[in-house]
């Protein structure tokens, strides 16, 4: 009887989804909802497992457990708790856990930028990696790009501060946190709160690049941003996506490329590259104005970063066609429809 039901109610959906895509305004909303509801799906797991981890205390020990790597980039031992929080939770999470350790009168503003460089490429990865799974990019090459992505940035920041005595100065912070409700109750309407946002924008999103096709501004967006594709090895096709990306973050970047990757629009390589660059370079405000909060340099966690995603990119694309079929399945698997 269940089943029954249950197969009644999806045929009656599909029926009203069907009915929906003869206007516009319908398929529009179609498309936003099977937007949001593929990120939801990937969303709702991996938040109750990250959130299992924090209880049981696992991101501290992993904090510990790297520390002694914290050391290659200048940095003290226990700000390696700071990153895995980063990596594991989100940025915000790892901004109250610098503070609680006293971050602000241990390093100085050039130490800040790297953490805070490091935390921008690879945090939130639980979620992230999921998504970028999503469209046929490997879990392992995703890890590796991101951390190891971070830690060769981190290197690179610190030798060039030391080089030339650059940011050798106290950090002028103008953030410390609130204190914050950690029970189950808050937990849940702050992730209510989080999917009621993401539902919004993604609707603002679609809605937005509907009527700047209608309007043909996609078209000169695609022609401003084509030097920096090429250079990036990447089809214009992916533009609006990475446009999205670069603004307001990798979820919603990823969510709408999950539904062009399903839908075949994007070239596979185009689709592989994309998330690679976005998983180094994605919501350029939001979150650079987070590290900011913290003391870091603006030049360091923007520019700097930004140029360390392209030539790494650059490096990446160019390497792709020298890959075997075999070799190349290591990093990425085009997604089934």
């Amino acid at each position: 009887m269940i089943r029954s039901f249950r197969s009644h109610i999806l045929n009656r959906l599909e029926a009203l989804s069907q009915q929906a895509e003869r206007n516009s305004l319908g398929r529009w909303f179609v498309d936003v909802c099977r937007i949001f509801w593929g990120l939801v799906k990937i969303m709702i797991p991996i938040l109750l497992v990250v959130r299992a981890i924090e209880l049981m205390g696992w991101i501290s020990f992993l904090g510990n457990a790297i520390s002694p790597i914290m050391v290659w980039v200048g940095l003290p031992g226990e700000m390696g708790l700071v990153w895995v929080t980063a990596m594991c939770s989100n940025l915000y999470t790892a901004m109250a856990i610098f503070y609680q350790l006293g971050g602000l009168e241990q390093l100085n503003t050039a130490q800040v930028s790297v953490l805070c460089s490091m935390m921008l490429i690879a945090h939130g990865l639980p979620i992230e990696a999921a998504i970028a799974k999503a469209v046929g990019v490997k879990l392992r090459f995703t890890l590796v790009l991101r951390i190891g992505g971070a830690l060769l940035l981190g290197f690179l920041l610190h030798h060039y501060y030391q080089a030339f005595s650059l940011l050798q100065i106290p950090v002028i912070s103008s953030w410390s946190p609130n204190s914050s409700d950690t029970s189950w109750s808050s937990w849940f309407v702050l992730q209510g709160q989080t999917f009621i946002a993401a539902f919004v924008i993604i609707a603002a999103l679609t809605l937005t690049i509907r009527v700047l096709n209608y309007l043909g501004i996609e078209k000169a967006i695609h022609f401003l941003l084509s030097p920096l594709l090429r250079l990036l090895g990447i089809g214009t096709k992916a533009s609006n996506i990475i446009v999205v990306g670069l603004t307001l973050g990798l979820s919603f970047g990823g969510g709408i490329l999950i539904k062009e990757a399903k839908a075949g629009h994007i070239a596979n390589t185009d689709i592989f590259l994309t998330m690679a660059f976005l998983g180094l370079c994605h919501s350029l405000i939001e979150d650079t104005l987070l590290m900011l909060l913290l003391g870091a340099d603006l030049f360091s966690i923007l520019w700097l970063r930004l140029l360390f995603g392209i030539v790494i990119i650059a490096i990446l694309a160019r390497a792709i066609p020298l890959l075997s079929a075999k070799k190349y399945a290591w990093f990425y698997k085009p997604p089934t429809t």
